[in-house]
């Protein structure tokens, strides 16, 4: 995966005035959400200082994730607010990445800050075993969102081992091995975990001991059926995976893992009709249906959970990041009646020593409360709908780099290509390229910290982002398309 932290850093004078400059004080006018602080940090003389040795220290120390060693170049980072993020050179970007996708109330939210802090005073860790009012109250909370019958929450220390907890689940509540996912997906970094997930990152992990079996997905641009149009797609994609449950053989298959839209794998939400025939051939055959919401829940579509949008109740549902914005790490599975019964009087032969950690938790319980407060989950459809929607289908129809558009809410992605007809990538598949990496450049030197995959960019800011600060970070990346439409042939 690319990453901010995989972009090309600044390396000269000319960029990095650009930067300062698009990332000054937002105009008169500009509008901060209820919540969010107003007063800037002030970076000093001594935090640019400290920030360079503690580059020195991480490049002599840290092991980074994803990453060849030696030539990564990571950006440190010395505060971040709201939807923005300074640099260490104290250079003020805008966060259209919200990190990892996972800060979705944005930056030092008060409300969360001070949860933790209060937290911490009053009790910081405790043994999973043990009842604690932070973790309770976080399983309410949650269980209010999730549909159907998923009242049950076992807690995770993220998206990975809730992913590796619901297999394993699965595979014990039906006495099978099998699990199906797709191609084009992410799942997690942890071994199960990697071998479900169906991108390159699978590869140098890949092992057929783990009893994944992948299929093709419902991918409307890129489709693997050679559809003409949505119905097709649906009815293809369907017809494939049927295909594949019965060479499989349904009574040796005990999951189904799917994101119900696919995060860094492209931000591709299924055609019409695709996920209710998922949950039928998943229930017709006694196959448990895990919804992955990992990057997609918790507001982030414009739903509480994206699975809202098409009225899906699957048997378990998996999440993290945004739930309490990464704030302190957690993940959880969220469980049905029945799958709950399994274990009711069986041992789960599973657990974590961090489990439900109270800070995590009160992070958990803050931040559902202040995007219930504030209303962030009916703003990121209101975004996405009123702003970025129409922002880059204006954006398609005037740069013959954009091959497609896509998203809902506050997921986003713009594909580039170099030629529409043949939909030939500006990156090729599992790789960057140096015409990439000048779009990503372009970005950050207009003061705007990206996410970007293979040939993507993807536009996925925090919920609660400035309608200001949104449209000038779109105007950066219309600029940015300048440099992309340069490459198309």
């Amino acid at each position: 995966m690319t990453t901010t932290e995989d972009s090309l850093t600044l390396d000269d004078q000319a960029s990095a005035d650009a930067a300062t400059a698009a990332g000054a004080a937002a105009p008169a006018g500009a509008s901060a959400p209820a919540g969010a602080q107003t007063s800037e940090p002030t970076i000093t003389d001594e935090q640019i200082a400290a920030g360079r040795r503690a580059h020195d220290l991480d490049r002599e120390h840290v092991f980074h994730s994803w990453q060849a060693q030696g030539p990564f170049a990571p950006m440190t980072v010395l505060a971040a607010q709201g939807s923005y993020v300074w640099d260490g050179e104290g250079r003020k970007l805008l966060d259209l990445s919200s990190q990892l996708v996972n800060t979705n109330i944005g930056h030092q939210h008060p409300a969360v800050v001070a949860a933790i802090q209060e937290q911490a005073a009053r009790l910081c860790t405790i043994a999973p075993q043990h009842v604690n009012d932070a973790r309770s109250e976080a399983a309410r909370l949650i269980a209010e969102i999730t549909p159907g019958d998923l009242n049950h929450v076992f807690f995770t220390n993220g998206g990975a081992d809730a992913n590796e907890h619901a297999i394993r689940m699965a595979r014990l509540h039906t006495g099978r091995h099998k699990v199906l996912s797709a191609y084009r997906s992410y799942h997690g970094g942890t071994q199960l975990a990697v071998n479900v997930t169906g991108d390159p990152r699978r590869f140098p992990n890949d092992y057929s001991s783990e009893g994944v079996v992948h299929f093709m997905p419902a991918y409307r641009y890129r489709s693997y059926f050679g559809s003409t149009s949505e119905a097709e797609e649906t009815q293809r994609a369907l017809q494939h995976l049927e295909d594949m449950i019965l060479l499989e053989g349904p009574s040796n298959i005990a999951a189904l893992i799917l994101e119900t839209v696919p995060g860094t794998a492209g931000i591709y939400g299924p055609p019409a009709g695709y996920l209710e025939g998922v949950r039928e051939l998943t229930a017709r055959h006694g196959i448990v249906y895990i919804a992955d919401e990992v990057m997609a829940g918790f507001g982030r579509t414009g739903r509480w959970l994206a699975v809202d949008h098409w009225d899906i109740t699957p048997d378990l549902i998996t999440f993290a990041k945004g739930v309490n914005s990464g704030y302190v790490p957690l993940g959880g599975v969220a469980i049905s009646e029945e799958i709950f019964e399994t274990f009711r009087e069986r041992v789960y032969p599973g657990g974590l020593t961090y489990s439900g950690h109270p800070l995590a938790c009160a992070a958990a319980v803050a931040t559902i409360t202040a995007m219930r407060d504030e209303r962030m989950v009916e703003n990121a459809d209101r975004l996405g709908a009123e702003i970025i929607g129409p922002t880059l289908r204006e954006l398609a129809e005037r740069h013959p780099s954009v091959g497609d558009v896509r998203g809902m809410g506050c997921f986003w992605a713009v594909e580039l290509v170099k030629n529409r007809e043949t939909r030939e990538p500006l990156a090729a598949y599992g790789g960057s390229s140096p015409e990439m990496n000048q779009v990503i450049g372009a970005l950050k030197a207009g003061g705007v910290l990206p996410f970007a995959n293979f040939n993507r960019i993807h536009v996925v800011p925090p919920l609660n982002v400035p309608d200001e600060d949104l449209r000038r970070g779109l105007e950066v990346l219309d600029r940015a398309l300048d440099v992309a439409d340069d490459f198309v042939g």
